[in-house]
């Protein structure tokens, strides 16, 4: 294993357990087995590792590519919303605590900006895939793709953070179904 993939791995472990606030990248080097300077070799700052662990191993969004007038629409929402969900609800553990703390949360906000990543991103994307869905006439004219996106992502979230609160950091995912219903509505609004 590389030693990148092994520093990915160590942050991964080391950010579901602790959350990105009390996660340090000297704990992180260690348990990678690395000096904390080769951490920053191959990742620059905290929150570039922070966006590799989300984006390689919880990745969401990125791993269900819309292309649109492939595939069925429901199927394709269904399968975003199964992957945001996942993400979600492993993702909420390691950066719920950033909400307490408004200087990180600020700070966070600030690098985040700076790799051109952030929370708005996922509403963006699948708000431009209804778009285009929309502009090849395969969803309503008078259909809000923004507003749709938003009621998904925003929907999917929800989902992920109860589950995390009636069962834990290591609730079990949400099943398909959730995610299958989730796009059935929508997609009924939208055509």
């Amino acid at each position: 294993m590389s030693t990148r993939e092994r520093i990915l791995d160590a942050a991964a472990e080391i950010l579901r357990t602790r959350g990105v606030v009390q996660a340090t990248t000297k704990e992180i080097a260690r348990a990678a087995e690395v000096s904390e300077p080769t951490l920053y070799k191959y990742f620059g700052d905290k929150e570039r590792l922070l966006l590799a662990v989300l984006e390689e191993r919880l990745p969401g969004l990125s791993r269900v590519p819309l292309r649109p007038g492939e595939g069925d629409v429901e199927q394709n929402l269904a399968q975003l919303a199964h992957a945001v969900l996942d993400f979600y609800q492993r993702s909420i553990p390691m950066l719920g605590a950033l909400l307490a703390d408004p200087q990180r949360m600020a700070a966070h906000r600030v690098a985040m900006g700076r790799h051109g990543a952030g929370p708005d991103r996922p509403v963006t994307a699948l708000a431009g895939y209804l778009r285009a869905e929309q502009a090849i006439g395969r969803l309503g004219a008078d259909a809000d793709p923004d507003a749709a996106a938003s009621l998904l992502i925003g929907a999917c979230f929800h989902e992920a953070f109860l589950r995390c609160y009636a069962h834990g950091p290591g609730a079990t995912a949400a099943p398909r179904s959730v995610a299958d219903g989730l796009a059935r509505t929508l997609l009924r609004q939208l055509r």
